[in-house]
């Protein structure tokens, strides 16, 4: 029995944990833990974030993202590269800001408890929602 080819596209939309690396001023990498959710068939990654962070400032300057991701055994992972648009703050609730953020967490957790109190954090949170739109994926499988 063989077993299936590797998609590392498949291992990033499973993924739920990453590392997103993004471009300090200096020109050299910026790391971050982040919670990504991965739609193949748009192509973005989505990341929500908070306004005044390293990795919004950098991403403000300079939009190259990429994010890596690894099996839970850590022997695969999968890396993604873009370009990053940001999304907020917002100041309404209902405002096109927070709802993308609505969006953001139908997509990665669905539906939640309670939406007012979700978007009044969004907005005191001052979120901001990364959406990177994969232009490479590259990964592989150990053994």
């Amino acid at each position: 029995m063989t077993a299936a080819p590797f998609n590392p596209r498949t291992l990033l939309a499973e993924s739920r944990l990453g590392v997103l690396a993004t471009i300090k001023s200096d020109g050299r990498p910026q790391l971050s833990p982040v919670t990504p959710f991965y739609d193949p068939d748009a192509g973005v990654i989505l990341i929500s974030t908070r306004e005044g962070l390293a990795k919004t400032a950098n991403l403000r300057r300079d939009p190259r993202a990429t994010l890596e991701v690894t099996s839970p055994d850590g022997r695969a992972w999968a890396t993604a590269e873009g370009t990053a648009t940001l999304t907020g703050p917002g100041g309404d609730p209902h405002g096109p800001e927070v709802e993308a953020l609505v969006q953001y967490y139908r997509a990665a957790a669905g539906e939640h408890p309670n939406w007012d109190e979700y978007r009044a954090v969004m907005i005191s949170d001052r979120r901001v929602l990364v959406t990177v739109t994969v232009d490479h994926v590259y990964g592989t499988r150990l053994g």
